[in-house]
Parts: structure tokens; sequence; C-alpha cells
């Protein structure tokens, strides 16, 4: 099983971007000694080398669920700012949020369109009423359904209703892909001082946790 799981600074100081890196390293260590595996499959890197604005990180194997619930909401790093020395603050903050990687396009395929006559009312002549060459095609992935009885002949009907079918798969991946950019967007807005659901701070196994690492 996998889960995706976004971690951003939001607007936060450039110490959000360094602290960000470190929680990141602290989750990837959590997760293989839990077993889990984890990809970095986005990262926007922050103006200082080593640390992000933000970063998609997709981890998959057993109770992944639980393991992606206890690292989900406002994350708190707890160190001095390496930045800014006359700073008092040590709290820096990172927000974690599952999140739904982009849609890809849907494969159509007429092999999966059920095509079916049919009879239509309304304005048309006899032949249009009398005559089953209207057409009933169903897409059975998406479950999306069209009903074309615009030309009297059964297989002109047929290829519209193909067409308009590809048209309408098309309309809708285009709009879950705007719907998930968006899910995302909010995330990075989402980021609240105080109250996190887990504070973390350094620790032996952070050595070489500045160490960027490009996604694979």
């Amino acid at each position: 099983m996998t889960v995706h799981l976004l971690l951003s600074a939001g607007r936060g100081p450039q110490e959000c971007n360094w602290a960000l890196a470190r929680l990141l390293h602290r989750l990837e260590v959590d997760a293989d000694r839990q077993r889990l595996t984890t990809h970095r499959v986005r990262t926007v890197p922050a103006e200082r080398p080593g640390t992000y604005r933000s970063v998609l990180v997709r981890v998959s194997g057993s109770d992944v669920e639980t393991f992606a619930a206890s690292w989900t909401g406002t994350l708190c790093w707890q160190a001095p700012s390496p930045y800014r020395a006359s700073t008092g603050r040590k709290n820096w903050y990172v927000i974690a949020r599952p999140c739904q990687l982009d849609t890809f396009a849907t494969t159509f395929a007429e092999a999966d369109v059920d095509v079916v006559a049919c009879r239509t009312g309304g304005p048309g002549g006899q032949h249009r009423n009398k005559a089953s060459t209207a057409v009933r095609a169903t897409h059975r992935p998406s479950g999306i359904v069209v009903v074309v009885d615009t030309e009297r002949q059964f297989s002109l009907n047929r290829r519209i209703a193909l067409r308009l079918l590809r048209r309408r798969i098309a309309h809708e991946d285009e709009a879950a892909q705007r719907a998930a950019v968006t899910e995302r967007w909010r995330i990075h807005d989402e980021l609240v001082r105080g109250s996190p659901t887990r504070v973390e701070r350094p620790g032996p196994s952070d050595e070489g946790a500045h160490r960027s690492r490009s996604p694979q």
C-alpha cells in the first residue's frame, strides 16, 4: 500500500525550510526502521543548499496508513536557528498532509464501451421514433454514459457517441488534475504555528541530514 505525504514550510522563514529538511530525514529514518520504503517524488528547493520549501514523498509498505497518520499535521523541529544567532526562537514549524498524486490520463479503449441500440422520443419524424437507430454508449471504467440520436443511421450515431465519450473522459481527467493541484496548494496555507502534533529534536541519527538527495 502507498501513501503520498506533502511536507511544506508554508510561508515561514528560511529556518522552516531548514527544519523541513531535518524533519524529512527523520521521517525517512523512522520509515526505514518500520521497514517501509520512501521515495522523494518531487522537491522544491529553497534558497539555501540542502533546504526545501516543500517535498512530496511516497511511503510504501505494510500498515503505511498508521505511519502516515503519525506524521500528519503540524510538525515542529526544536533547535536554535543556524542562521540568526541572536534570535531566541527554537520552534520551527512544517505542515504535513496526505495528498493525491497527479492523476494520469484515462486510457480509452472501445473494448471498454458497451454500445446498445435504443429508441428516443421527441421530434424527428416517424423513422426516428420507430427504428432503433439511437445509441446508448457506456464507458464501464468511468461509468460515463452518452445517448446520441442525431443521425438516422446507427453507425453514425455510434461514431458520434464514441467521440463524445472521449471528450467527456478527457474533460473529467483535466478536472481531476486541477482538483489535485488545488488541494496541494491549499496545504501550503494550512500551516499554523503552535500546537504541533509531533515535536522532533536533533540527535545522532541526523548526522549527514544536511546532504540533499535528488529524486530517483
